[in-house]
């Protein structure tokens, strides 16, 4: 049998990537450990999330959260459920109530009412009382909870505008908690607070003591964690410019910086509750995730010595995230994935054997089929560079001649990162001859806080101009096709290629905006409250109307000539259905080619697979409508 590849042009090439392998995949996030030494998720399947736990005496996966759709319900979800003993409780998305579940429940049970909002809830050591985050989307406040009389409440901690990662010390004596106000956003300056309970009467501790034990202005702090001895308190700041893994001696009062590598070891806080590091069971070592470039990597940290060790992973892993250490036996789980792997639960052993735990593909997909990342760095005409990740077209039935045309895909935060995980929308296009280049511009999170620092007040400015240059240097390299460039962005992602359409007409192909901002001035009054002022920060301004409507791609949208297609969500609460109906007003007016899709049920982003597998199909269709075609 031959294994020639067959000559076809690139973008048309046949693939056994379709989108309902891309929409079917599971999503796993939020893993822990249970005393019992029993590992949980949350796992998203479509548009319904649900808890589950492997037990590793039988390998049988159970549901625990039955009909319930968990998730956390601040800032962008995560906090959706927590563990102590037998006692489960987690949050539903629909009432966003709490729910508790023992090992004698069939169901979980309802335990709350008239919660606005909630998110990461942590059971104390002795299983009586539940801390949780609540908001009404004014005030957010910490409050406890006496689980067997759940309608007692108190508010413990309040007066801050947000808060994250509540941790109880092992004993239950202290608290540790992060803490940030408008209008600074988390990854730009918070609080570490670590407070001291008393109990008398009351049923419930009160703080005596509270310590402000790291943070402030133009300080992130990020994940405390307290070692199972009690003895330590470790959390990542970004002190030196880099989130970095820090230890404070809770007896001593002083505090080391563990770990000094010119890479992140955190991710910027969109969600709750994230978690990339953990103690081993003894207090002696610290295992954690480090991203470098995109790529992730896994080690273990000697306190005593200082001493880092990589352990190794199949290369196949190229990205990690979710990190849990067991309590009892040391067994490290992540969700690991790459650029040829779609997403597994991973088990490692202190002996360096890998299990798979859950797959979040059901079908064998064979690696064959996938593009590989490359991380790039393109050095700019004024001596700054700007990364991303770089995927060729793959296909191992086709290949093309020439060169192939490419797809830029602007990330949405703006303050994120294109990471090396597995990308199922780049895969899908690079294995149909498309090249795919996943741009970090100036702003994005994982170079240093001085890289998506250059951001403020430069929204619509830096992004773009990264963006643009960055295709010349691919049209340099002599990577891609230069008359054949299309353009790709969602939510802040989408901002930035609107507003390269306007400033460059002719430039690109086409351009692909999913739920994109179009006018950041009507966004200042309906934006929620965790990025109220954020828009304020990426600006400069704030409230200053002839300003952001020179620097909105809305009021110039009229200037656009390329092709567009545009795909909203008609139930987003971040960016309204009228950011999307206003442009495509405009366009509409000046006879702008283009075409809109409206998903009613959805919001900020597709979950739902029937909406998933109409976006692919109709994102290809626009695509080689305009591939290949005259400019």
């Amino acid at each position: 049998m031959s294994n020639k590849k067959k000559i076809k042009p690139f973008g048309h090439w046949p693939s056994k990537i379709t989108p309902e392998m891309t929409g079917d995949l599971l999503e796993f996030s939020e893993l822990s450990w249970d005393s019992d030494g029993c590992l949980l998720w949350r796992e998203r399947s479509s548009n319904k999330a649900s808890l589950m736990r492997w037990n590793p005496d039988n390998n049988k996966i159970t549901n625990l959260s039955g009909e319930i759709n968990i998730d956390g319900g601040l800032m962008y979800g995560g906090g959706s459920y927590t563990v102590q003993g037998d006692q489960i409780v987690l949050v539903d998305k629909e009432s966003k109530q709490l729910f508790q579940k023992s090992s004698q429940d069939k169901s979980p049970q309802r335990i709350s009412e008239n919660i606005k909002s909630t998110a990461s809830p942590k059971i104390d050591p002795t299983g009586q009382t539940l801390l949780f985050i609540h908001s009404n989307g004014i005030v957010d406040n910490v409050r406890m909870l006496n689980l067997e009389y759940p309608k007692n409440q108190k508010i413990l901690i309040s007066g801050a505008d947000f808060y994250n990662y509540l941790r109880w010390q092992p004993d239950g004596s202290h608290l540790a908690w992060i803490s940030w106000d408008h209008p600074k956003m988390p990854w730009d300056s918070s609080q570490l607070f670590l407070g001291k309970l008393g109990y008398a009467s009351d049923e419930f501790p009160s703080l005596e003591i509270v310590l402000q034990i790291s943070g402030g202005d133009n300080v992130s702090v990020l994940q405390p964690e307290f070692s199972p001895d009690g003895q330590y308190l470790a959390f990542m700041s970004d002190l030196d410019s880099w989130w970095q893994i820090y230890l404070y001696n809770l007896e001593s009062g002083d505090y080391s910086q563990l770990t000094c590598a010119q890479a992140d070891h955190g991710l910027p806080p969109w969600l709750q509750d994230q978690c990339t590091y953990g103690f081993s069971s003894d207090s002696q070592r610290i295992y954690f995730i480090r991203n470098q470039l995109g790529f992730a990597s896994l080690w273990q940290l000697d306190i005593s010595t200082g001493n880092e060790t990589r352990i190794d992973l199949d290369d196949d892993y190229t990205w990690l995230e979710s990190l849990t250490v067991s309590p009892l036996d040391n067994q490290i789980a992540l969700v690991a994935s790459g650029g040829r792997k779609p997403p597994e639960i991973i088990v490692i052993t202190p002996s360096g054997e890998c299990q798979v735990i859950q797959k979040s593909s059901m079908k064998e997909i064979h690696p064959d089929l996938f593009s590989l990342p490359e991380a790039i760095s393109m050095r700019l005409e004024d001596g700054e560079s700007v990364h991303g990740l770089f995927y060729k077209p793959h296909n191992p039935n086709f290949q093309g001649k020439g060169k192939p045309p490419l797809i830029i895909n602007v990330h949405s935060g703006p303050t994120r990162q294109k990471y090396a995980e597995f990308q199922p929308r780049t895969q899908y296009f690079t294995s149909r001859g498309f090249a795919v280049l996943e741009i970090n511009y100036h702003g994005s999170t994982g170079y240093g806080r001085h890289y998506w620092e250059a951001l403020k007040s430069r929204w619509g400015t830096a992004d773009t101009s990264d963006v643009q240059r960055a295709s010349q240097k691919m049209i340099e390299y002599e990577l891609v096709d230069p008359d054949n460039i299309f353009l790709f962005g969602s939510s802040s992602g989408g901002f930035t290629v609107l507003n390269l359409l306007v400033s460059f007409p002719g430039l690109y192909k086409a351009g692909i905006v999913l739920y994109g901002v179009s006018d950041p001035l009507s966004l200042f009054e309906k934006s929620p409250k965790f990025e109220r002022f954020y828009d304020y920060w990426l600006l400069g301004v704030y409230n200053n109307e002839k300003i952001i409507r020179s620097m909105s791609p809305l009021y110039s949208a009229y200037k656009i000539s390329d092709p567009i297609a545009i795909f909203q969500g008609g139930n987003d609460p971040v960016v309204p259905q009228e950011q999307a109906e206003q442009i495509v007003e405009v366009l509409e007016e000046n006879n702008i080619p283009h075409e809109y899709h409206l998903y009613p049920e959805e919001g900020h982003g597709f979950k739902k697979a029937e909406n998933v597998y109409d976006f692919y199909q109709k994102t290809e269709a626009f695509l080689n409508k305009y591939l290949d075609q005259e400019k």
